[in-house]
């Protein structure tokens, strides 16, 4: 299992990159947020989902960790294969995917391409009590106290350090963001 590569961007096409780690080339399919943000020669670190098929082999890439676990998430919904997840996570940063599941949002699903309402539907119920409480959802101003950012890596730490996302979520829900991020995970950490 390829867990992440850190590499420099070779090449970029319609949806996807070549990170060349050290002279080895691996194509790592991208969200549309993600792909938009990398260019050519950056050097990146993406967290990645090896999808193996009878067929073929493909690595899916995340900027961060928490997009990799919704990812994981989704694909484990009956009807949702690794590119109907990619066009969800495709929406919008993750943690607003994330908001629009946790408030039963089948609507803003289904605009992805290639999920129908019922696929959509299908995730709210499956994901819901999953993906943790909504944080800011639909909010247009600065998300208050409390409130956790979108590519916390916050989060992000406290899934590495083995937290499923609600429960990282829980963890920080009461924890400052205006705090660093070593303060909010020693907080959170109390918190358990």
């Amino acid at each position: 299992m390829i867990a992440h590569v850190r590499g420099q961007v070779a090449e970029k096409f319609a949806n996807s990159v070549i990170i060349d780690v050290q002279g080895v080339g691996y194509e790592v399919t991208l969200t549309a947020i993600d792909f938009d943000t990398l260019s050519l020669e950056d050097t990146v670190k993406l967290y990645t989902y090896h999808h193996i098929r009878e067929q073929a082999e493909e690595l899916f890439g995340f900027t961060s960790l928490a997009a990799k676990k919704l990812f994981e998430l989704l694909i484990s919904v009956q009807g949702i294969g690794p590119k109907a997840a990619m066009a969800i996570l495709s929406l919008a940063p993750v943690e607003e995917v994330r908001n629009a599941i946790a408030n039963a949002d089948a609507g803003y699903v289904s605009k992805a391409a290639g999920v129908g309402k019922k696929s959509a539907e299908r995730v709210i119920v499956d994901l819901r009590d999953k993906v943790g409480l909504p944080t800011y959802y639909g909010r247009k101003t600065e998300p208050e106290r409390g409130a956790i950012p979108m590519n916390d890596e916050a989060l992000d730490a406290l899934m590495a350090l083995g937290f499923t996302l609600v429960d990282a979520t829980k963890a920080l829900e009461g924890v400052n963001n205006q705090l660093s991020v070593e303060e909010r995970i020693r907080e959170a950490l109390k918190s358990r």
